[in-house]
């Protein structure tokens, strides 16, 4: 993705909310050297204003701001080469195609987009064009995730014959999907695509295989109106700020405390309505917090996944049953939610900007046939950054870095890991399996 003039490639970001930060302080104080943030554009001005003044306290130069509807003018104004796409995930599509066909490469936040008829628009875009659209999966690029790669296409448990796969997101984390835009299935597909996506292009990519067939089964336990009142944890609120009764609620996310959120949300709800600190046991959630997916591969594989969104403690398992033996990956990420409170986001308030505050571990361990297992160990992992993975994925994407584990996902690999959450979401409503070459086909 080089510069059209030879300089520095130059980037504009669609979309300032918190998921932006990371990749603008990448641009800014990492990859400078290589790469130039020229513009923003948003819906929402305040937002926009709140970033440049971020920018200053950086040492950088404001940028121009764009309404959202004269994003292609800023393309062309601001000779702008690369777009970053970190919208609201029912938004992607738009603004990847505009740019494509408007001669500009991409690179979009996962999930891709959050339905087949988006995610084919997209690309036959990319295949009209010719022009590059990059998926941020920065979870390829956790050096945990890297060695279980090398591990696997080592050969050192054998053939894969199953993945099991669990995903736990405390109440801190996994509440926050509840409080935001996300809790609406038509803005974010649910957690089978803007979360679960990520762990789906792993698996994908650990096993070197395409989904083809998957059965699922999902619901809303634990959060939502009725699920609050049957379980005790209803308030009678819609959202935090201004409201009595969520004063001493433990899932209350208070905005005027923390002077990021109140900055890049509470000061700009004025121009757009959003709310960023809903009840999360409110009516208007669509979403599902408790989820189990069976999928078959084409390498012949299987995965049992299992997605809980209101652990007491956050992390997750994956293991690999091969001919040769067993690995299994084992991350905590914390262990003492309940001396903390849910209404506090977890790590930064802005996204992956910060180590997070707990204390956590990680473990890989090979387990062959009639041996001892042994532990393998894990250079680069850090509490920063999800694991590390932030840096190196930036580093690949902004800063030409060498990549001969071919971790820069595609428009191709974008589609395939959205394709299992899309047929586990058209299973949840049917009850039947689905072929994922019926919802779409991918060469």
């Amino acid at each position: 993705m080089a510069g059209s003039s030879g300089e520095r490639t130059r980037y504009a970001v669609i979309g300032t909310g918190a998921r932006a930060e990371m990749f603008v302080r990448a641009l800014v104080l990492d990859h400078s050297a290589t790469a130039e943030l020229v513009a923003f554009a948003d819906v929402n001005q305040t937002r926009m204003r709140t970033h440049n003044a971020w920018l200053a306290d950086l040492g950088a130069a404001p940028v121009p701001t764009y309404a959202a509807a004269d994003f292609t003018t800023m393309l062309d104004k601001e000779r702008v080469d690369v777009v970053l796409v970190t919208t609201v995930d029912r938004t992607h599509d738009e603004y990847i195609v505009a740019a494509l066909r408007a001669g500009r490469d991409v690179i979009t936040e996962k999930p891709m987009t959050i339905d087949v008829p988006r995610c084919q628009r997209i690309l036959d875009t990319v295949a009209e064009t010719g022009r590059n659209l990059s998926v941020a999966f920065n979870y390829r690029y956790n050096p945990l995730h890297e060695k279980v790669r090398e591990v696997l296409a080592a050969g050192e448990i054998g053939e894969i014959g199953s993945v099991h796969f669990e995903w736990l997101l405390d109440v801190r984390h996994g509440a926050d999907y509840f409080r935001r835009w996300h809790r609406d299935k038509a803005n974010s597909g649910g957690l089978m695509v803007h979360k679960a996506s990520h762990h789906f292009d792993l698996v994908n990519w650990w096993l070197d295989a395409r989904p083809e067939q998957v059965y699922a089964a999902g619901k809303l336990f634990f959060y939502g109106d009725e699920a609050g009142r049957r379980h005790g944890y209803a308030r009678d609120y819609d959202r935090v700020h201004g409201a009595p009764e969520a004063a001493d609620d433990p899932f209350a996310l208070h905005l005027d405390a923390n002077p990021q959120l109140r900055a890049l949300y509470l000061a700009a709800e004025a121009e757009d309505g959003y709310h960023r600190d809903q009840n999360v046991f409110a009516p208007g959630v669509t979403i599902e917090d408790d989820m189990s997916v069976l999928a078959r591969y084409s390498s012949g594989a299987t995965m049992t996944y299992h997605l809980t969104a209101y652990s007491p403690w956050e992390g997750y398992r994956v293991m690999f049953n091969g001919s040769h033996g067993r690995l299994e990956l084992e991350v905590v990420e914390n262990d003492y939610v309940s001396r903390r409170t849910a209404g506090e986001v977890k790590g930064a308030a802005l996204h992956g900007v910060e180590a997070a505050a707990e204390d956590g571990w990680a473990r890989i361990t090979v387990h062959p046939f009639w041996e001892r297992p042994r532990e393998v160990p894990v250079p680069g992992h850090t509490r920063e950054g999800h694991g590390g993975a932030d840096a190196r994925m930036t580093g690949v994407l902004f800063g030409g870095q060498t990549d001969p584990m071919g971790r820069a996902a595609t428009a191709r690999d974008g589609a395939l890991a959205l394709l299992t959450g899309l047929a586990a979401n058209r299973s949840f409503e049917t009850g039947a399996p689905v072929r994922v070459a019926d919802l779409l086909t991918i060469d």
